[in-house]
């Protein structure tokens, strides 16, 4: 099960999936040009509950539908550090989608 960190450091936010660095997947859609951020409702925000969608369920479809609500459910309310896992993600959302 993959295992998501983010924190704040002197060079600004730094999101890890499994220990390297999470792809923002601007190619799927740019909300943010800036990247990453949390602790707040907003469009960089979307942005990394988009990116978290996206390689949770390896869907894009799916990871398009439910960014918003993981937005609001989930990543604007983190704190500077988390940590979450493949399973939080997926209970965040279970309601909007069926999973296998």
């Amino acid at each position: 099960m993959k295992t998501y960190t983010g924190d704040r450091t002197i060079d600004g936010v730094q999101v890890m999936v499994d220990g390297a660095p999470l792809d923002p997947r601007f190619d799927l859609k740019t909300l943010s040009e800036l990247g990453f951020e949390w602790g707040y409702e907003g469009t960089a925000p979307t942005q990394l509950a988009l990116a978290l969608a996206a390689d949770v369920f390896g869907d894009d479809a799916l990871a398009l539908k439910v960014c918003d609500t993981l937005m609001k459910r989930v990543v604007a309310n983190f704190a500077n550090e988390w940590v979450m896992t493949e399973g939080d993600i997926k209970d965040a959302v279970s309601d909007q989608v069926a999973l296998k």
